[in-house]
């Protein structure tokens, strides 16, 4: 059995259009647990799933592949590849939380309901994600056909084929699908299982985005019993390994006084557990989600304490910087206005799996100087979204990387 995933799939899309039945459909988990999402029934926060998929001995094309337990007509069942979905908020006011997501995926699953035209607003958003990180691997998932017909669907498909016109999308495969009943599912898995593992740099200093954190302790256990806290996410290079000590970045503001200036300590702390789906690892490479069960005090860690924060081996880790010089490529966007930052103007800034305000202090053609609100942590390699506010709306405008 496959037991680390190998890919990291995002599904991004327009609120409501279906992302998480499909993420449901293809790892028979349903990621929208956070209270909040459900009373709201929309996804608020990262959820994410593992799955195997499996081909089923005798069979060709899509019906081939399954993730179910067993092949549905009966047979072989032979596992091939493990992967980890992300489910990303559609609705603009979370647009940061999918950016973040959007910085750990390999390949984008890109849901768009025949329900309603093609684009909606979030549809551009995601699109302009997808474009703006070099997201290559790209499936276009046109869910709810069964709703709108034969003829429907035909004139959704057009839709569908102008708006990618012209974009890194533009060849991206159409898969329709019925995924509350199952229709079509196994033909997203074709589609899945042709996509190429990326390489991995195993041999490097390891590096992972923190994507959520837990208390896993139920109320009431006792303190001999207790577990420490629990950190989510994806190794992005390098690995790691139960008993490890690792560094976790910011870390803890250790500032008594909130009024007063911000002072960090890293967590130092051992790896205890290393887990992927249900099955446990003695150790953990880049590529899927893991999560890492820590000796931290799992206060700091529940309800996603420690989400956007970094981890990486002691003394390894880049320092905290309050201010930077990023890098910036503008997106061309006909719906916001074109004009020049302004001094100290507000931007709200994805840097890896985290998001923080920052203060423009002087703006070049291709290159900004950044105050950040909090200290950051930066790994070299990230990728860093820029939005601007326009008329009480975060809009995403361009992106980059540390000068």
């Amino acid at each position: 059995m496959i037991k680390q995933s190998e890919l990291n799939i995002g599904t991004l899309g327009h609120v409501d259009h279906g992302k998480t039945t499909l993420t449901s459909a293809i790892t028979h988990s349903w990621t929208d647990t956070h209270s909040e999402s459900i009373k709201r029934s929309m996804t608020i926060k990262l959820g994410y799933a593992d799955a195997t998929i499996s081909r089923c001995a005798g069979k060709e094309g899509p019906d081939a592949f399954t993730t179910d337990a067993e092949c549905p007509e009966g047979g072989e069942l032979t596992p091939l590849r493990r992967i980890s979905l992300l489910d990303s908020p559609g609705h603009e006011t979370l647009m940061a939380t999918a950016i973040a997501g959007s910085s750990i995926i390999d390949a984008a699953l890109f849901v768009i309901s025949a329900t309603e035209p093609c684009p909606m607003p979030q549809t551009k958003e995601h699109g302009i994600i997808i474009n703006a990180l070099g997201i290559k691997n790209v499936i276009i998932v046109q869910t709810k056909i069964d709703v709108v017909g034969k003829e429907g669907t035909m004139k959704h498909y057009a839709q569908i084929k102008n708006f990618v016109k012209g974009t890194t999308m533009e060849n991206a495969p159409i898969v329709p699908v019925m995924a509350n009943k199952n229709v079509n599912v196994d033909a997203v898995l074709e589609q899945i299982m042709g996509i190429k593992i990326p390489e991995r740099d195993n041999s490097a200093d390891p590096i992972m985005y923190i994507a959520r954190s837990f208390d896993i302790n139920k109320p009431g256990t006792k303190i001999s019993k207790l577990l420490g806290g629990v950190i989510g996410g994806s190794i992005i290079r390098g690995k790691f390994k139960r008993g490890d000590e690792i560094e976790i970045r910011p870390g803890i503001n250790m500032a008594k006084d909130k009024q007063k200036k911000e002072s960090y300590s890293p967590i130092i702390t051992t790896i205890e557990s290393l887990s992927a789906g249900s099955g446990q690892l003695d150790e953990a490479v880049a590529g899927g989600l893991v999560a890492v069960g820590t000796n931290i005090d799992p206060s700091y860690a529940k309800a996603d304490g420690l989400v956007g924060q970094i981890v990486g081996k002691v003394g390894k880790l880049p320092e905290l910087v309050n201010e930077a010089v990023i890098k910036y490529t503008m997106i061309n966007r006909s719906d916001i206005p074109k004009q020049a930052f302004k001094t100290n103007e507000a931007v709200l800034l994805g840097i890896g799996t985290g998001t923080v305000i920052g203060y423009v202090k002087k703006a070049r053609k291709e290159k900004m100087d950044i105050e950040f609100r909090h200290p950051v942590c930066i790994d070299k390699d990230a990728k860093i979204s820029v939005l601007r506010n326009f008329g009480q709306r975060w809009r995403l405008t361009g992106y980059g990387s540390v000068a």
